[in-house]
């Protein structure tokens, strides 16, 4: 009768020196040993997005006699949908929850991720403040009154109780699917107005108090003056901003530009919702093109991602400039973004460019399965969007080097690529899921 595993016991010689066919079954346990080694460091340490504090989910704004409010809480849509899946939980009904996003309330959310920002931040504020007053905010619906004694063929209008004249204009816009359809709010005038979320992330300087100077100073002057930008010069005439419409919100300590980021969508108000950089780099004035490329190639839901991209600048004189590392660095990532990220993902010219634009629909199926609190937040994103089936589309908009960044070539890129790695694994394995 032989010996269970005798054939393996047999691979041990007795003179005790050492047999050549022991090696595929120490490869396999090396690697095995490996497989359990790299699980148990990814689900012992991968990052997970620590829960929002009391105190972060309140803001301070500036009142129209130029005082700073007491902290107000801040409107969530996120808490939103727990509560409606809870209640369906409890009442066993089914609920789709990704579709019961809570209506807008103004056209545009502008979230600002600050972190000891004071010298960069006023300019970037005054060519923000400037474009989106001009077009969405009180100057725009000024613009509409004159327009509406204009005949226009595309134009429907209608008035109001208080004789006020409405505009809206009927936008192409074309489907996932390819077809083409146009729609018209005849029924309801369209969204407007505007917000600012500043989410100062865990700052050491006077990041907060900057905010709320540039606020004051742009509501209680009859006629505020336009401070410089990266982009702009200083101007005897600037825009007068709403009370109220630049809030703040500070968090205790610094969780990362992706974590700010994703803290204040979860929390805007607008039927679209852009985030920008503090520094002011990309040039504010192109929101418009992305707010168009976004109407275009939104799907049947609404959903709809515009991604800013600064490719079209590789090989300008501002790239140019840079170091030969931090260039060498920047192909070496793009080339790991192809081989690391999903098939539309990978096809992204530009994943990082500090400005993105999504439209509300698309907001449930990205914002709440977000992890990554680093850089590599905008990596996820996009991934998280084609999990969905998300329309994304790529703009080219200006930007330019501004001094005074936080970014560390070689730590940050090194963090990047680990980052990219966990990533990429964490959702492959099912470590992340939605």
């Amino acid at each position: 009768m032989g010996v269970m595993g005798r054939h393996f016991v047999d691979l041990y010689p007795q003179d005790g020196s050492f047999n050549w066919r022991l090696i595929p079954f120490i490869l396999i346990w090396v690697a095995f040993a490996i497989v359990v080694v790299i699980w148990l460091l990814v689900t012992l340490f991968v990052p997970f997005p620590r829960k929002p504090r009391p105190s972060e989910k309140k803001f301070t704004t500036v009142d129209k006699t130029g005082d700073v409010t007491e902290p107000e809480p801040l409107p969530c849509w996120y808490d939103d949908l727990l509560r409606r899946y809870g209640k369906a939980t409890r009442e066993e009904q089914e609920i789709e929850l990704e579709t019961e996003i809570e209506p807008a309330e103004l056209f545009m959310t502008l979230v600002v991720p600050a972190f000891n920002e004071e010298d960069r931040l006023t300019g970037m504020l005054e060519e923000a403040v400037n474009v989106l007053e001009t077009e969405y905010g009180s100057a725009a619906a000024a613009s509409l009154k004159t327009a509406a004694k204009d005949t226009s063929p595309s134009t429907t209008r209608a008035v109001d109780a208080d004789g006020d004249a409405k505009a809206t204009t009927a936008i192409r816009r074309r489907k996932a699917n390819g077809v083409k359809s146009s729609s018209s709010s005849s029924s309801s005038p369209p969204l407007r107005g505007w917000e600012i979320l500043i989410v100062d992330d865990g700052s050491t300087d006077h990041t907060v108090l900057t905010a709320q100077t540039f606020s004051r100073v742009h509501i209680l002057p009859k006629h505020p003056r336009r401070l410089s930008g990266p982009w702009t010069h200083r101007s005897e005439t600037g825009v007068k901003i709403p009370p109220g419409s630049v809030r703040v919100v500070s968090l205790e300590e610094n969780r990362g530009k992706g974590g700010a980021v994703t803290h204040g969508m979860r929390h805007a108000r607008g039927q679209y919702v852009v985030f920008a950089d503090a520094d002011g780099a990309t040039k504010f004035s192109d929101l418009d093109k992305l707010v168009r490329a976004c109407q275009e190639i939104e799907d049947e839901q609404g959903r709809g991602v515009a991604v800013g991209s600064r490719a079209h600048l590789v090989g300008s004189e501002a790239v140019v400039k840079r170091s030969k590392l931090r260039n060498f660095l920047m192909h070496s990532f793009h080339l790991l973004l192809k081989f690391m990220t999903p098939p539309q993902t990978a096809r992204i010219k530009d994943t990082q460019c500090g400005f993105k634009l999504f439209s509300r629909p698309a907001l449930p199926y990205i914002v709440p399965h977000m992890h990554m609190d680093g850089w590599i937040f905008d990596v996820e994103m996009l991934m998280l969007a084609e999990f969905a089936g998300i329309p994304v589309v790529e703009v080219a908009v200006g930007w330019k080097e501004v001094t005074g960044s936080k970014l560390n070539v070689i730590r940050d890129s090194v963090g990047m690529a680990v980052g990219l790695a966990i990533l990429r694994l964490c959702w492959g394995t099912g470590i992340y899921n939605r």
